[in-house]
C-alpha cells in the first residue's frame, strides 16, 4: 500500500504547516505528523485518523517532530480514541516532544490514551 499524505497550511505568515503521512505496519496504521497542530492546520490530522481510512481501526502516531499541539489536537485525539475504541481498536502516541507531552500531562489524556517513548515501544506493545 502506498503512503497517503494529507497537508493542510497555516494562514501564511501566521502559523506553521502540518504535515501527515500514514503508512501501513505489520496491520497497523502509522501516522507521522510534522509541525504544529491547531485549529487551523488540524484538519489533515483528523482525516487520518478516521476509522474508515483503511488497514483499520489500530493506530499509532508518531509525533517526534510536533513542536506544537493546542485543544484543537487533544480534541482530535479523543474523538478518534473513542472511534476506534468504538470499532474494536485502538490509538497509541509515540515519541512526544517535550511542549507536547506536557500539554497532554496537563489535560490528562496519557490517562486513556497509550503515550510510549518511542515508535518501535508503541507498534511493539
Amino acid at each position: 500500500m502506498a503512503d497517503d499524505e494529507w497537508t493542510g497550511t497555516g494562514r501564511a505568515g501566521q502559523l506553521g504547516q502540518l504535515s501527515v503521512v500514514a503508512a501501513v505496519d505489520g496491520g497497523i496504521r502509522v501516522v507521522t505528523v510534522t509541525g504544529e497542530v491547531d485549529q487551523h492546520t488540524g484538519e489533515p490530522l483528523q482525516q487520518a485518523l478516521e476509522v474508515t481510512t483503511p488497514p483499520g481501526p489500530r493506530v499509532v502516531v508518531d509525533m517526534s517532530e510536533v513542536s506544537f499541539m493546542d485543544s484543537t489536537g487533544i480534541n482530535i485525539f479523543i474523538t478518534a480514541h473513542k472511534a476506534l475504541a468504538k470499532a474494536g481498536g485502538w490509538l497509541r502516541l509515540a515519541a512526544l516532544a517535550e511542549p507536547v507531552q506536557r500539554t497532554i500531562r496537563l489535560v490528562g489524556l496519557h490517562t486513556f490514551i497509550d503515550s510510549h517513548e518511542t515508535l518501535d515501544q508503541a507498534l511493539n506493545r
